[in-house]
């Protein structure tokens, strides 16, 4: 069941702004630590699936999961999926994934080499060497290889947004345990109005997408049915094999993209009022009162989505 809170809960709670900050890294630590007892108890399970739709924080919690684990005295990496990929140029122009538009469809499962991260999964369960590939997206295309084993007693979390479908991970429900991440809690507004997770993702990827991939919120915005489209297809149905849930929602972050997207989004309405999203996402900041970057720790989720600050 979805959470929720109310922007003038938000409001009230900025008046001790370090303090509410706190609090809200304080329970998402908490899922983490959670999170990491319960995956030291299936020590019989040595890979760790972990899931998400895009804006959801995979990246940082599953490294910080794996800080938790090696905090508690055990060993623990991270795999990113992405690396599973499969160069463009082995597909002809009919077998590439395409979307109901004809595009190609960058959340299909089909884009990764399914049999080769099969075998090496259970390679890896087993403690052998195995050479994994390293994708470049620039190119879409491998740029060669690097060795890699699991040690002894070492968890490893294999992260994306394909790691629970069992078309892709095969027969890994042996010896693996399944972990989603998502938004989970919505915001109400004082006519309540509920801005969905999904939502919050969006103004999650606008921010990093703005920092780290040149783009545009009209692009971000222009997408985003796509990536959504995408999310019930092959990410969605798979959520209930999870054994551990995480909601990566910060109740601090609305009023941190208040504070560094909203004066461009209001200049940029003429352009954007088009997209659905708009509307309500500029509904809500509105109502909230804006936070400084600057209070917002150095390994907080969200500084996936805003940046270092350095």
């Amino acid at each position: 069941m979805h959470s929720f809170i109310n922007t003038s809960s938000i409001n009230t709670r900025l008046v001790d702004a370090a303090g509410f900050v706190g609090i809200a890294e304080d329970n998402y630590s908490a899922y983490v630590e959670d999170a990491a007892l319960l995956i030291l108890r299936q020590s019989a399970s040595p890979i760790v699936l972990l899931s998400g739709p895009s804006g959801s924080g995979k990246t940082t919690t599953a490294h910080r999961v794996a800080a938790e684990l090696i905090r508690k005295g055990s060993k623990a990496r991270v795999l990113s999926m992405d690396n599973y990929f499969l160069p463009v140029d082995e597909f002809t122009n009919e077998t590439l994934p395409r979307d109901e538009d004809g595009n190609i469809d960058l959340e299909s499962p089909l884009r990764l080499d399914i049999p080769l991260f099969q075998e090496h999964l259970r390679t890896l369960a087993e403690g052998a060497e195995v050479a994994m590939p390293l994708f470049d997206f620039a190119t879409q295309s491998r740029s060669g290889t690097v060795p890699l084993k699991r040690e002894k007693g070492e968890f490893l979390i294999v992260e994306g947004i394909h790691a629970l479908n069992p078309l892709v991970t095969g027969d890994a429900d042996r010896f693996s345990t399944c972990v989603y991440v998502s938004v989970r809690t919505r915001i109400k507004s004082e006519t309540g109005a509920m801005l969905h997770p999904r939502q919050i993702r969006l103004l999650r990827r606008i921010c990093r997408d703005k920092l780290f991939r040149d783009r545009r919120p009209a692009q971000v915005f222009d997408m985003f049915d796509s990536v959504s489209r995408g999310e019930e297809l092959n990410i969605l149905p798979f959520k209930s094999r999870a054994d551990i849930d995480i909601d990566t929602f910060m109740a601090h972050e609305p009023p941190v993209y208040k504070a560094m997207m909203y004066r461009e989004l209001m200049e940029s309405s003429d352009e954007l009022e088009k997209f659905p999203n708009y509307d309500e996402l500029m509904e809500f900041l509105s109502a909230i009162e804006p936070l400084s970057p600057g209070y917002i720790p150095a390994n907080s989720l969200i500084r996936e989505f805003i940046g270092s600050g350095e």
